[in-house]
């Protein structure tokens, strides 16, 4: 009788069932796959401590259908034991108790043991976003007249413009971006010819909309400022030039932006421009590409948006995620009430006699 693998179907129903993204799946399997993994190697350390009435023997490890709660507490002790953090613990307990979950829907399991175990109390961390002054400097800094620059500021401006996960930009296609002038719809096969807008014709305050599929595969249309919009028109006008005469993959045809063979860029690749593009603009501070989707919530935070128009850019399923922003902004005026005012003891002018 053919052994079913319960991770691959639990997967194959993410995929189908619940519409998960690729990367979703991916995760899922590394979690599910370590988890299995433990069972059969780690646990024996755990057992012989006598925390469980059946220990397993040498050799033989417990079904995924037999795991119980103390299994699974003792899978979070080894991935503490590792030094991993409590973000990191509470995802891959996450994964599990679906798992489970869904285990137990289909009558496979009786109960859920991942579901008896509590998750561990998350540190609560402040987004840590670039001021302004960085950010201007890195969209305005030394850009040459080549292809890879004309991407990597497109690029750059996007993430900052749009707010976007770096997942969902780099996931978008041309098919999904509306320029002004027309909408760039066009068909994978169909070679991708010089637009209109980078002729020049877009005006300085055009602006354009991005669909993207977001956490959950929901979809939602971004706003593209005015300068993203020019830089888009710039790139699009040598976007043919990225893996020109290579093979390139169906499915990345249409990708809206490109690495040098045109294949799609990747979340990775996002990241080494970044840091090229930090070194050129001379900024010292190490930040991830999501840096700019905090710093673009702060920022429109601090000019006077209101949170549930900062949580639909976003894509927050709760208004309570996107709230972690406040904190942000709050502390910075701290900041500058605490330097500014006179009467509060760190002011770096105090009252002058002339002042009255």
């Amino acid at each position: 009788m053919r052994r079913v693998d319960r991770i691959e179907a639990f997967l194959e129903h993410l995929r189908l069932g619940r519409n998960a993204s690729p990367m979703t799946v991916r995760c899922y399997r590394t979690d599910l796959r370590e988890f299995e993994s433990f069972l059969r190697t780690g646990l024996r350390s755990y057992a012989r401590g006598g925390a469980f009435s059946e220990a397993p023997g040498p050799g033989r490890a417990p079904a995924l259908t037999s795991v119980d709660a103390l299994m699974v507490r003792a899978y979070l002790a080894f991935l503490s034991e590792r030094g991993l953090s409590r973000a990191t613990v509470a995802r891959k307990l996450a994964a599990v108790r679906s798992f489970y979950r869904e285990m137990e829907r289909q009558g496979v399991t009786t109960v859920n043991p991942a579901s008896l175990v509590a998750t561990p109390k998350q540190e609560r961390r402040l987004p840590k976003p670039m001021s302004q002054h960085d950010v201007t400097a890195l969209l305005d800094g030394a850009f040459g007249p080549g292809p890879r620059d004309a991407r990597d500021r497109a690029l750059l401006e996007m993430l900052y413009a749009t707010g976007c996960r770096v997942s969902e930009i780099v996931g978008a296609d041309l098919g999904d971006l509306e320029l002004p002038h027309g909408a760039l719809r066009r068909r994978a096969a169909r070679p991708v010819a010089r637009p209109p807008e980078a002729a020049g014709e877009v005006s300085a305050d055009a602006e354009g909309m991005l669909r993207v599929l977001g956490k959950g595969r929901k979809e939602r249309l971004v706003p593209v400022g005015s300068k993203a919009v020019a830089a888009l028109a710039e790139y699009l006008g040598v976007r043919a030039q990225f893996g020109a005469g290579l093979a390139v993959r169906e499915r990345d045809r249409d990708a809206l932006f490109l690495n040098a063979r045109g294949g799609r860029l990747t979340d990775r690749s996002v990241r080494r421009i970044l840091d090229e593009r930090l070194r050129r603009a001379a900024l010292q501070a190490r930040v991830s590409p999501h840096a700019l989707r905090h710093s673009f919530a702060t920022h429109m935070l601090d000019a006077g948006a209101d949170l549930r128009s900062i949580q639909e850019l976003l894509g927050h399923a709760s208004l309570s995620t996107t709230q972690r922003y406040t904190s942000v902004s709050m502390r910075r005026l701290m900041e500058v009430y605490e330097s500014a005012h006179p009467r509060t003891g760190k002011s770096r002018r105090g009252s002058q006699p002339g002042d009255v």
